[in-house]
């Protein structure tokens, strides 16, 4: 969850304006004091609220036509333990009208960041996913935040190792729940998503598609070429002086003959944070290597792609990728 609170300049106690299990993704502050808010929770898009001392007061019903004619999946909140006893939390989106007693296909989601985390949000493409029949499992592995600095800092210069386990030990729990096909999961992510998607599946072939969106598995052609040249020196020093680190953090890029995973990469010709050339890099690799993988060029489109039919355009991919492979003829679940 992500709250606002009120910090006095005079030091006093810091108090919380909004409080319970939401995500507060923008606030305002009048002349006179009265704040209003735009927050969510898992099965309710954004919308605009007064704070009114412990309590938030509609403003704005933006998505009401449309919530009442959809039906959404409930999110669940869970903690598992990765391979090494850390204990991981994350969330667990059923498929809309999931039968108990049935294991369905199930897409693991890679947060960017990768200092960022899943919180108590509502997510669309959770929600799409879930009603075309998947379902979901969204981790916040090492390197999150929300957990404080020792656990962001788990990755330092080990990028696609603690947090792959954390992520893939997710994947496990749905399975040991009885809800994910162990034969049918597929991963995606955008940004440090897709950086981590490239690493999951060059270390466990069990996925059977994944969406690796604006990401990079060599790390050598990041430097100079993106905005991270401070970051990667202090992380992982010069690439001639700890080439050992390098190498390292590029694992899907120099093992790459690992991938077995049917991949479609998506990035805008225009990202200067993760550049296109490094999903390019990534797709003639698995091509040389005569694997399933495409790639989707959004022109004139940054590190986030804004244009809403680009937007509509990439859902409708995933959602294609995942069925393609990821569920039999019939599109029937399977049961234990």
């Amino acid at each position: 969850m992500t709250n606002v609170s009120s910090v006095p300049a005079t030091g006093d106690a810091v108090q919380a304006l909004t409080k319970g299990r939401r995500f507060v993704s923008d606030f305002s502050i009048s002349r006179d004091g009265k704040v209003a808010v735009l927050a969510s929770t898992p099965t309710e898009p954004a919308e605009v609220f007064a704070v009114e001392g412990d309590r938030l007061r509609g403003l704005s019903h933006q998505n009401d036509v449309w919530l009442a004619g959809v039906k959404l999946a409930p999110v669940e909140e869970i903690s598992f333990k990765s391979k090494d006893g850390t204990p991981i939390n994350g969330f667990l989106t059923r498929p809309v009208d999931y039968q108990p007693g049935t294991r369905v296909p199930t897409v693991l989601r890679i947060h960017g960041g990768p200092v960022y985390q899943f919180s108590a949000e509502f997510d669309f493409l959770f929600q799409l996913l879930a009603a075309d029949g998947f379902a979901v499992v969204a981790a916040n592995p090492r390197g999150s935040s929300g957990r404080g600095e020792k656990f962001a800092l788990g990755i330092w210069a080990d990028w696609g190792n603690k947090d792959a386990q954390d992520v893939i030990a997710g994947v496990d729990y749905a399975i040991a729940q009885g809800i994910a096909d162990p034969n049918r999961l597929g991963v995606g992510g955008w940004s440090y998503g897709g950086i981590l998607t490239n690493q999951v599946i060059a270390r466990d072939q069990r996925f059977k598609a994944a969406t690796s969106g604006a990401g990079l598995s060599n790390a050598l052609a990041g430097y100079g070429t993106d905005q991270y040249v401070r970051e990667y020196e202090a992380e992982l020093g010069t690439p001639w002086g700890n080439t050992a680190a390098w190498i390292r953090v590029s694992y899907p890029f120099f093992h790459a003959d690992k991938i077995v995973t049917p991949t479609l990469f998506l990035c805008g010709d225009q990202d200067f944070n993760v550049p296109l050339l490094n999903s390019e890099q990534m797709y003639q690799a698995l091509r040389s290597l005569g694997r399933e993988t495409q790639l989707v060029i959004y022109p004139g489109e940054y590190h986030d792609i804004r244009k809403p039919s680009y937007q509509r355009d990439r859902l409708q991919r995933y959602l294609d990728w995942y069925s393609r492979f990821l569920k039999p003829q019939g599109g029937q679940a399977a049961t234990h």
